[in-house]
């Protein structure tokens, strides 16, 4: 489902970051820890195909994102990937029914509010939908967003410090959201974050994936050595880490 190789990603600056091989057991999730400006954000970009790596092999949902033009790469986003960033970004000019509708009118399609009331209702926050988002508290706008990522029904749900601003119990209720979201989905999780009670509330549930900047990110690598398929080539993840 998901595995690189000989990744790195030059910044606009000159800067560079490597990353470590990796792949991602099927029915697992992942956990990128790191410090706050460790690369985590960099290489959820790098999975949702918003950068593109300067060298390496990036496989994600049997896809090699690094061979796809721009236009496959849209196609690709639009029916694999769903997205919860750390800014929510949700419109102020729309309800939240509409916030929903979103993604699928950005790829030319008509809205589904069967799907939309779908996921409100197993989310719990049917009698949000036609609020704005300034009239939603932190938890309710995150839940929203959530349902805003799975209106297409991604294969991947990518999610950005999901425990930013929020207390202990927020934490908890946020993680068991995402978690519960992708197993009655049946998507992977990937989860960016630097927080410990993340680390702790996911335990055996995740696969954990440590970012680190100085030295490059070292990954925990998965004792079958899975390989990452490229064309008729086969690369193996070393689990050691780049520099």
């Amino acid at each position: 489902m998901l595995a690189w190789g000989g990744l790195r990603h030059r910044y606009t600056g000159g800067a560079e970051i490597g990353y470590a091989d990796f792949a991602l057991a099927p029915g697992r999730h992942l956990l990128l820890r790191g410090a706050s400006g460790s690369g985590k954000s960099t290489l959820l970009a790098l999975l949702a195909g918003l950068l593109r790596a300067q060298q390496g092999e990036l496989v994600v949902a049997g896809t090699e994102l690094q061979t796809l033009g721009a236009r496959a790469l849209d196609a690709w986003r639009g029916a694999t990937l769903g997205f919860v960033p750390q800014r929510l970004h949700l419109s102020e000019a729309q309800t939240v029914a509409e916030n929903l509708a979103l993604p699928a009118l950005a790829a030319g399609q008509g809205a589904d509010p069967a799907r939309a009331a779908e996921l409100l209702d197993a989310l719990d926050i049917s009698e949000l939908a036609a609020r704005r988002p300034h009239q939603l508290s932190v938890g309710q706008a995150q839940r929203v967003a959530l349902a805003r990522a799975l209106m297409r029904r991604p294969r991947l749900l990518l999610a950005d410090e999901p425990s930013a601003n929020l207390d202990d119990e927020h934490t908890l209720h946020m993680l068991a959201l995402l978690l519960d979201a992708a197993e009655r989905e049946g998507c992977t999780l990937v989860i960016a974050s630097h927080d410990a009670r993340v680390v702790e509330a996911l335990g055996e549930r995740a696969d954990v994936s440590e970012v680190v900047l100085r030295g490059g990110p070292s990954a925990r690598p998965l004792p079958s050595r899975p390989a990452i398929p490229s064309g008729d080539r086969t690369t193996y993840s070393s689990g050691e880490g780049s520099t």
